[in-house]
């Protein structure tokens, strides 16, 4: 029995306020089948010899070196709106 099948993914689409035909619902299902069992396989591979890796490996890395950063005047300096030093932007939320 599938996990995923067409309520599921009707579900999820709802969530995502995504209309789905018929068709797109049971493709997607099939994918999305595959994919959780495409990563069940890997569940399966010996990985006893490969050491853990949280990051890219530390040879791809260069030296954090301190710089200076911009001054006040050349940050705002592309600015469309600006005053007191500060970029001035439209408000976006109820005030």
């Amino acid at each position: 029995m599938p996990r995923i099948d067409e309520r599921t993914v009707e579900g999820v689409a709802r969530l995502a306020r995504l209309r789905l035909t018929a068709d797109e619902r049971a493709r997607f299902a099939r994918e999305l089948e595959a994919i959780l069992a495409w990563a069940e396989s890997l569940q399966a591979l010996d990985t006893a010899g490969v050491p853990p890796m949280s990051g890219p490996p530390a040879e791809t890395l260069r030296e954090d070196a301190p710089r200076d950063g911009l001054s006040r005047d050349e940050a705002l300096a592309p600015a469309a709106d600006q005053e007191d030093g500060l970029f001035r932007v439209p408000r976006i939320l109820p005030g």
